[in-house]
């Protein structure tokens, strides 16, 4: 590689840094001259001199932000650019000390969410008495949960097990799919779910009309629907980015954030769709399950029983936990216009939504239930 001419000695490191396949000469005072190694053909190339001779010494390394912007730069040139064929997932702790303490914890953590979850679909499944809207719509979620956590406890497992964990991109996009449809689902799904519990303290005579068996399947599959429709568009637009390297991602699964850090090309669109959907599915869904409590906490406050207004209120506890927990975090990391840079909290986060949610949802749902409860007892006399 030969660089001459006006900062001779920077040139040649931004070429073995950024763009190792071509080789450089001057071409005119503010630009060089490309030539591929394999097709020999002269473009100009868009590093500026000035750049160049910002940074002179070539023991010193470019930073990665200048590396990036050399690198986008050069996108404009579809023919010099080498996709990513697959990412490395960094995991959630790069630390070999306590790594096999970890993953003991969350694959025990994986196994009872598991189980609490299936148990509480089959026992719905099984018992008549809590063939009940709410109790539906409880199953959903917890069918819900159980694929929830397979999507992203597998790679933070292997991550732990065998440290950072290479993916495809193809395997990478389908993980984010799933991943995405899943979190607007459940969007929905708790958006219907404060609906029934406002039908039910709000319109006690009309709850049986309001939420007959129709009414509720309609409200699952828009919940399922819904979370497809987001998932494909999002998923669609990160896809479609371009990716030229680096290919790490500092988190233990295919994040929309980590993917938008690592792309090479013009991001705005996405980030203003990702932004978007944010809004329609996170903050719509947040505020419609506000109102309904907002309504139901006006009908308990004028109930002129104690007892009636700490049952009605005792009813909903348990969902208004589990929606404060859910939308606090996830509209922190998604409802935001711009990439998130502070991963190591990003990822601290996910755990929140991704492991302990799932896992405590049927304790605060279902196994504090007394019809739950009587209905366990009884499989087990069963058995």
């Amino acid at each position: 590689m030969e660089c001459t001419g006006v900062a001779k000695s920077a040139t040649p490191r931004v070429c073995r840094q950024c763009f190792p396949s071509h080789r450089y000469s001057l071409r005119t005072e503010n630009a060089y001259s490309c030539n591929t190694e394999k097709g020999g053909v002269s473009s100009v190339c868009p590093v500026p001199v000035s750049l160049c001779a910002t940074a002179p010494d070539e023991s010193r390394p470019l930073s990665e932000l200048q590396c990036r912007t050399h690198k986008m730069q050069r996108s404009l040139e579809p023919a010099n650019l080498t996709s990513v064929q697959q990412f490395v997932l960094l995991g959630l702790s790069t630390r070999l000390s306590g790594r096999d303490a970890l993953f003991a914890i969350f694959l025990a953590l994986y196994l009872l969410t598991l189980l609490e979850n299936t148990l509480i679909v089959y026992l719905i499944c099984t018992h008549g008495e809590l063939r009940k809207p709410m109790y539906f719509f409880l199953g959903n979620l917890s069918g819900l949960e159980m694929c929830y956590v397979s999507v992203t406890m597998p790679t933070l497992l292997a991550g732990l097990w065998t440290g950072p964990y290479h993916i495809s991109f193809m395997a990478c996009m389908t993980q984010l799919f799933f991943f995405i449809n899943l979190v607007g689902t459940e969007c929905i799904l708790l958006a219907s779910m404060a609906y029934d519990r406002y039908v039910a303290i709000c319109c006690p005579l009309h709850y049986p009309l309001l939420m007959r068996p129709q009414v509720c399947l309609g409200l699952a599959a828009s919940s399922w629907l819904g979370g497809l429709v987001v998932s494909v568009a999002k998923t669609t637009c990160i896809a479609s980015l371009t990716y030229c390297g680096p290919n790490v991602l500092n988190h233990f699964f295919c994040d929309v954030s980590p993917l938008l850090n690592l792309s090479c090309t013009h991001v705005a669109l996405t980030e203003l769709v990702d932004f978007i959907s944010a809004i329609v599915i996170l903050c719509g869904c947040f505020l419609m399950t506000m109102a309904s409590y907002v309504a139901i906490t006006m009908a308990v406050l004028r109930m002129p029983s104690a007892a009636a207004r700490h049952k009605a209120f005792s009813t909903c506890a348990s969902h208004l936990v589990v929606v404060g927990i859910f939308y606090s975090v996830t509209i922190f990391i998604y409802a935001r216009p711009s990439r998130i840079e502070a991963m190591d909290l990003n990822k601290v986060l996910s755990v929140v939504y991704t492991v302990v949610t799932p896992m405590c949802n049927p304790v605060i749902y279902c196994l504090r239930n007394r019809e739950v409860q009587a209905a366990f007892r009884r499989t087990l006399q069963w058995s």
